[in-house]
């Protein structure tokens, strides 16, 4: 190998370590496998609004990349199989399009950080609406959401693991995950019933692993203590009131008796 040749190869595996080691460092401060799964059964527990279906779920780090991947039910058949992707992509989604409170402290604008859930982007991104388009704009990595091996889906060692999956999802069951002090880490997607359902259940499970800590921080509902709560305000017309309104779903539940976040 010509010298150059061997800089150039030298620095691009140092630069593949550094950025594998910072996500590492992303995932490590996040919740494992065995906490992820114990709140998401405890979540779908609490939630009965929807199907009373089994879930899938899935956290992100702050840079997309997949730390961890659980089920509720017995198996991985226990639960739509399509819905473990969708679940990434919604965990992605939420990551993707949130700041925390410190990502504007130069003054230049807001910030109290912003949370939009995956929720408030399904009247912005239809036809006409605000966001339209923004469905389209990352795709979902095939590659990562449907390696094998199949019966590791939903395990310690899902495939998805240590991969960036992408995906833009417009309906409930993401949420972005913020640590004390309004510091966004990453986001979690919830897949498996109806949309609205999605949306509690993740929301409860959110609350399950302590990663609420977004009071303050900017968001589209109306009500400071869930800011990037799912908002109803679709009319008869089919038109949001606010441009990021959500459909209601078979038996959805009360959005205003979820748990509040925490300061």
């Amino acid at each position: 190998m010509a010298p150059a040749t061997f800089v150039v190869a030298l620095t691009c595996t140092v630069g593949t370590a550094s950025a594998q080691n910072a996500s590492a460092q992303g995932c490590a401060s996040l919740p494992n496998y065995s906490k992820l799964k114990a709140a998401l059964i405890q979540a779908t527990k609490d939630e009965t609004s929807g199907l009373n279906n089994h879930m899938w779920a899935t956290i992100v780090d702050r840079d997309g990349v997949v730390c961890a991947v659980a089920f509720s039910g017995k198996d991985r058949f226990s639960q739509w199989p399509g819905s473990r992707v969708i679940s990434a992509q919604k965990a992605n989604t939420a990551n993707a399009f949130g700041l925390d409170s410190t990502s504007n402290s130069d003054g230049s604008g807001q910030k109290d950080g912003l949370s939009l859930s995956t929720a408030n982007l399904f009247s912005a991104v239809q036809p006409g609406g605000s966001l339209y388009g923004l469905q389209f704009s990352n795709p979902v990595n095939e590659d990562v959401g449907y390696k094998i091996p199949s019966a590791a889906y939903g395990t310690p060692a899902d495939p998805m693991k240590g991969g960036k999956i992408g995906g833009v999802n417009v309906f409930g069951g993401g949420l972005a995950l913020f640590a004390t002090g309004k510091k966004m880490v990453g986001g979690i997607g919830v897949s498996g019933d109806t949309s609205c359902a999605d949306h509690f259940i993740a929301w409860r499970l959110r609350n399950n692993l302590g990663l609420d800590h977004l009071a303050g921080v900017g968001g589209i509902s109306g009500d400071p203590q869930r800011p990037d709560n799912i908002v109803f305000d679709i009319g008869a017309n089919g038109q949001s009131a606010g441009g990021f309104g959500h459909p209601k779903c078979i038996n959805t539940g009360n959005e205003k008796m979820l748990p509040a976040v925490q300061p």
